[in-house]
């Protein structure tokens, strides 16, 4: 009767370890100050942005969503809150635990994102972009301004300038795909924020990331996109 019972405790506690779910990818979210709505997890397959998982929140601020994961990837956690707003958080994942701490007051603007490598390599080229954006945003305000004046030759300097930005962030994004040619944000900012550059430059990215990036899904897309619009 003693070895029954050890063996019904052993195979109680083997039945227990394998029916336990397991995830690719687990979404650890905390919400500050959120009563009521709905937490969408959604990601892009074929063109299109599709729901992966969703919670109906109701008085919980802590909560977990799931998905699976081939290759690190963007996802998108988007917050329903019973009203025509909704809010959207972007952020790269990959296997294992991302943790995204915020507040419902400013859901996107006071997101912590906590989580791959490829997350963190994002921000750093985020950062350089609000650098870029906020120039512009100058730019566009002493355009109307010089607008209102009729100062010409102001509008021609500050034409020139915008242009010699556009072309700085491009440049920028291509040499910052090349540096972190061994990350999969590489191939995903060539194919999101450079897709219209000349060939060469999304060519040149293209052969020089790392095997594993090339088998990566970003990689693979890119390849496919460098592969379409080659020239002749």
């Amino acid at each position: 009767m003693r070895n029954i019972s050890i063996f019904s405790i052993l195979f109680l506690i083997l039945f227990m370890s394998c029916s336990k779910e397991t995830h690719d990818l687990t979404v650890k979210t905390t919400i500050k100050g959120l009563q009521k709505g709905t937490l969408y997890l959604k990601k892009v397959e074929d063109t299109l942005l599709v729901t992966v998982d969703s919670l109906v929140i109701n008085g919980n601020t802590v909560f977990e969503l799931h998905s699976e994961l081939d290759s690190p990837e963007v996802f998108y956690l988007y917050l329903d809150k019973n009203s025509k707003e909704e809010d959207r958080i972007t952020f790269f994942a990959d296997k294992g635990v991302t943790e995204i701490n915020t507040t419902l007051k400013n859901f996107v603007f006071d997101a912590k994102i906590k989580g791959s490598e490829q997350q963190k390599t994002l921000e750093d080229y985020r950062l350089m972009m609000t650098r870029f954006t906020n120039r512009n945003l100058e730019l566009i305000k002493e355009n109307f301004e010089a607008q209102t004046v009729n100062d010409t030759a102001k509008l021609k300097a500050l034409k020139k300038e915008y242009d010699n930005s556009i072309k700085r962030k491009y440049l920028y994004t291509v040499n910052f795909a090349l540096n972190n040619n061994d990350s999969e944000v590489a191939p995903f900012l060539a194919l999101t924020e450079i897709y219209n550059a000349k060939y060469t430059f999304l060519d040149t990215i293209n052969k020089m990331l790392t095997p594993k990036v090339k088998a990566s899904k970003y990689g693979k897309e890119l390849q496919a996109f460098v592969d379409e619009i080659k020239p002749e």
